[in-house]
């Protein structure tokens, strides 16, 4: 999908809050997608379509599972730095937030922002429209200086759909802040998650700042639990892309019959999960059959870790300068400011 040739579709309500939707549709771009993976050798499936409302569901349970590290850490940060973290984007900003989900961690940063200026605007992107309009409005019913442009579209390529939304140049000495929270970044290989970020500064004036979360390179001990929990929430979160595939593209996949699998590579310095095939089975998708042999995988995501070297890298790379970091009390995450140059 070339976003660059999208049209926003009119807002569906006005006042203070708007939702755009970018881009081709969604089922659309999911069908494509997913039969590029699926005939691909080997097979993928790529992991931003883990989030239809079951899937948001699904992760935002993950957060809460004691393997799960990632959003505690983060949370930590934002809960007993948000004051410094604000203070350190400047007197007046704007926001916004690539792959925004429920913002529940956002909204640390949204009260000490406020505290710091009576209005603020709030520029969430999602895949998810439900998810924007739920947290978007509950949002605004906490915080009166409030107005939010919502977003939906594949911020993957976010330039695109963050431009003709944001100022080219600083305006009365307002600054552009984009979120990029929980790692996600991690999702991406790491010339992809450059290319992304240097696709993101061309819609930022010089002097605006990525706020990146980056999670740390750990024992396997830790690192493994968290992707394969006790209760199998993240198993059922892998397993619901399969779901999904049958609901809405007519697919047949019995999903007990793929196992969820998850593991660090440490060559690559990444997580990895897939869903492996317990049987040779045939699957019909949308007038395709698709054949797995036993024990054949999808890979369907990738997690990678990062350190000084590999962050400093991906920042000089997008065109971006690291000039703050901030980490939990552990060292497991790093929130870092990155400015544009």
């Amino acid at each position: 999908m070339d976003q660059s040739l999208a049209v926003d579709a009119p807002p569906v309500t006005r006042g203070r809050f708007a939702l755009h939707q970018v881009g081709a549709s969604s089922s659309d771009s999911f069908a494509d997608d997913v039969r590029r993976g699926l005939t691909a050798t080997p097979k993928f499936l790529q992991p931003h379509y883990f989030y239809d409302a079951l899937g948001s569901a699904l992760f935002a349970a993950i957060s809460e599972l004691p393997e799960y590290y990632v959003t505690r850490a983060e949370d930590e940060i934002l809960r007993s730095k948000g004051t410094e973290i604000a203070a350190a984007f400047g007197s007046r900003v704007r926001l916004a937030e690539l792959g925004s989900g429920n913002a529940h961690k956002t909204r640390h940063l949204i009260e000490a922002i406020l505290a710091r200026q009576t209005a603020l605007d709030f520029l969430p992107v999602d895949v998810d429209p439900g998810i924007l309009t739920s947290s978007g409005h509950e949002l605004l019913n906490d915080y009166a200086g409030l107005s939010i442009t919502a977003i939906c579209g594949d911020f993957r390529r976010p330039a695109s759909l963050l431009r003709p939304h944001l100022p080219s140049a600083n305006e009365n000495g307002t600054r552009t802040i984009v979120l990029f929270l929980g790692s996600s970044i991690g999702n991406l290989d790491p010339a992809a998650a450059a290319a992304m970020l240097a696709n993101l500064r061309t819609a930022l004036a010089p002097g605006d700042a990525l706020f990146l979360g980056a999670d740390l390179r750990k024992s396997p001990a830790i690192l493994e639990p968290a992707y394969d929990d006790a209760l199998g929430v993240t198993a059922a979160f892998n397993r619901n892309l399969l779901a999904r595939i049958n609901r809405e593209l007519g697919g047949t996949f019995d999903l007990s019959t793929f196992v969820h699998r998850a593991f660090y590579n440490e060559a690559e310095g990444r997580i990895e999960m897939h869903l492996v095939s317990r049987k040779a089975q045939r699957v019909l998708i949308d007038g395709y059959d698709v054949a797995f042999a036993e024990g054949e995988s999808i890979h369907t995501e990738n997690s990678y870790k990062y350190d000084e070297e590999t962050l400093h890298t991906l920042a000089e790379a997008g065109g971006f300068t690291i000039t703050r970091r901030w980490c939990d009390s552990k060292g497991y995450f790093a929130d870092l400011l990155m400015v544009a140059g």
